[in-house]
């Protein structure tokens, strides 16, 4: 067990340290991608490179998060289920957009805002118990917080926001 930040990584190889390392800082790529593309002017160039940046640093997260689910399967098997359901969530929301589906716009925000939902989630799960406050909060935070604040935005930004209003196919 080796750990870092007050972090326990169940693993003291240098191979799945290494993953763990790549893991976050594509995670945190992640985070920061997705926050910009959100607080951007929708379809200027800085909201689409920030999504092109989340959708792709999400898709290194969920690699890495399969490799080490992998590796110990019977103790992260759901952060798996959760990765998968963001990267597919996102794969769906960047679909809409490029191929114009019938309600692009609010599968967009809907795909990409359930991703981000989830991508938070599994960090909570898998850490909250070692984050200040979040340590003190009991474990059903970690997995309904982030959905307990996102989903108000996202049904926001569906119903309110310009950028949704009017046909758009």
């Amino acid at each position: 067990m080796t750990s870092v930040l007050g972090i326990e990584i169940p693993s003291t190889s240098p191979l799945f340290l290494a993953v763990v390392a790549f893991h976050v800082a594509v995670g945190l790529a992640s985070v920061v991608a997705g926050a910009s593309a959100m607080l951007s002017k929708k379809g200027a160039s800085r909201h689409i490179a920030s999504g092109k940046t989340y959708y792709w640093c999400l898709a290194a997260v969920f690699v890495s998060a399969t490799v080490l689910a992998f590796a110990r399967w019977s103790e992260d098997k759901h952060l798996f289920v959760l990765g998968a359901l963001a990267f597919a969530m996102a794969t769906l929301g960047r679909s809409a957009i490029r191929q114009k589906w019938k309600n692009w716009r609010g599968l967009h925000i809907a795909g990409m805002g359930a991703s981000y939902i989830l991508m938070l989630t599994a960090f909570y799960v898998d850490n909250g118990k070692a984050l200040p406050i979040w340590r003190d909060l009991p474990q059903i935070a970690y997995w309904t917080l982030p959905a307990i604040v996102g989903l108000p935005i996202m049904v926001w930004a569906l119903v309110f926001r310009p950028a949704t209003k009017g046909a758009d196919g």
